[in-house]
């Protein structure tokens, strides 16, 4: 292996190499290595991080539990670089490459609690049947004006035209011109970066974009993603504004959403598993168990989807995000809605995950629900017509709700492995807790002076 790295960093002429490991949250931690040092490292297994950074909140503290001797030895976990994600790192005065690693215990297997982890362990169980999973994430997210206090609401930034959007602009194209220079930069440095990036449009929000990837497998998806969202990071400061994938950045603009478009295929054959002529409406039962398990399981397990405080506020009726699990042909306000395609093309699109979402998390949550639906034989509601949110909602309000609601959810803990589920629930407790301690802008303003 580290005779492929040392071809691949000689021919790209490469100096650096940036070694990149999401945490709970999806925010990338690391090291930069010389190239040199990088292949000597690999070679002799002394490419190391602390375990700790699997423990670090999205506030940058560490959540640890009290008495907790193994958090505070904070041992090494071992970096095993993926050689299949290496790619050229775009916007970097000097060559600098790109690579995702696994953590390893030390001489051992896997690092239970990396985020990369859960998802293959997940994957693991559809290998065992002899299927193979395709997932197509669609990513929204916001521009706005530089914002450097936090008490002020976010703004949407000038276009080209020097004015800013003061209005709804969905698929407009005018509209997404005025961003052209950016838009421009952010494809060029996807393709440095070797990103499989389809269609980008304007969404219904203010300076609000959606960028559409092409199918694949769901870890090069989410690699994708998370290397996506750093890419669009930097050309917006670039531009001279922010990007934010907030779920929920402004307060009357509709949400960002992460829409994981899944399908299943016979790993043998290539056959769609989820559609058949044959079948009621063109769907197998495969395909309606899933649909079972989503229905059944997700509601439980939203904090994988639906990570923080900010998340909770997207899901609001009439908003462009469902409060519940209904599903529907071609239906945008169900939470589980299934495109008109044809049969090989059939698929299912969960619609509730949030941008903010870490996506080995969030595609992980759907496939282990969807899982547990076609091992349990799980039957689907029937299917809505119409407006999905005169349903009831089964979505938590909160995250302190979600997260109980997921301590309880043995089914899918077991499979995801107490360890994880253990310190995932720690860190999002942690930052729940902070976030109970900030005397916010409405309290000052409505209660200061009247109460």
């Amino acid at each position: 292996m580290a005779d492929d790295f040392a071809e691949w960093i000689r021919d790209k002429g490469i100096s650096e190499v940036e070694c990149l490991v999401p945490d709970m949250n999806g925010v990338i931690r690391g090291k930069v290595w010389p190239a040199g040092k990088f292949v000597s490292s690999i070679k002799n297994d002394s490419l190391r991080m602390p375990s700790s950074i699997f423990s670090v909140t999205v506030t940058g503290q560490y959540a640890e539990e009290p008495g907790d001797e193994e958090a505070f030895s904070d041992r090494d976990v071992s970096l095993h670089p993926d050689v299949d994600t290496l790619c050229v790192a775009p916007g970097f005065k000097t060559p600098t490459a790109f690579v995702f690693a696994d953590a390893h215990h030390k001489g051992a297997g896997p690092y239970e609690t990396s985020p990369r982890y859960v998802l293959k362990k997940v994957l693991e169980l559809y290998d065992e049947m002899g299927w193979k999973v395709f997932v197509a994430p669609e990513l929204e997210f916001y521009l706005t004006q530089i914002n450097t206090d936090p008490d002020l609401p976010l703004e949407p930034p000038a276009g080209r035209s020097g004015r800013a959007e003061t209005s709804p602009q969905p698929y407009g194209l005018e509209a997404v011109t005025e961003y052209e220079d950016l838009i421009e930069d952010i494809y060029d440095y996807a393709e440095v970066a070797s990103l499989h990036l389809d269609t980008m449009i304007h969404e219904a929000g203010t300076a609000q974009l959606e960028i559409n990837f092409n199918h694949g497998d769901p870890i090069h998806l989410c690699d994708q993603v998370t290397l996506f969202k750093r890419i669009v990071r930097q050309v917006a400061l670039k531009h001279g504004v922010y990007a934010t994938f907030m779920a929920k950045p402004h307060e009357n603009q509709p949400g960002s959403a992460m829409h994981q478009h899944i399908s299943v295929v016979d790993a043998k054959t290539g056959k769609n598993l989820f559609g058949d002529s044959k079948g009621k409406e063109g769907l197998t039962k495969t395909f309606r168990h899933f649909v079972g398990g989503l229905q059944t399981l997700l509601p439980e397990v939203a904090p994988l989807f639906a990570p923080n405080v900010n998340s909770f506020r997207r899901m609001r009726p009439d908003h462009s995000a469902p409060i519940n699990l209904q599903w529907g042909y071609d239906n945008r306000s169900c939470g589980l809605r299934v495109p008109i395609t044809d049969i090989p093309n059939t698929r299912i699109e969960n619609r509730v995950p949030g941008a903010d979402s870490n996506p080995y998390l969030a595609i992980a949550a759907s496939l282990v629900c969807g899982y547990i639906g076609v091992r349990d034989g799980i039957k689907p509601e029937a299917m809505v017509e119409g407006n999905a949110y005169r349903h009831a909602r089964t979505l938590p309000r909160n995250l302190d709700e979600a997260l109980f609601r997921f301590t309880q959810c043995k089914e899918v803990i077991e499979i995801l492995g107490e360890d994880f589920v253990r310190a995932f629930i720690r860190i999002k407790s942690d930052e729940l807790n902070a976030y109970e301690g900030v005397i916010s802008s409405w309290e000052r303003d409505h209660l200061l002076l009247k109460v």
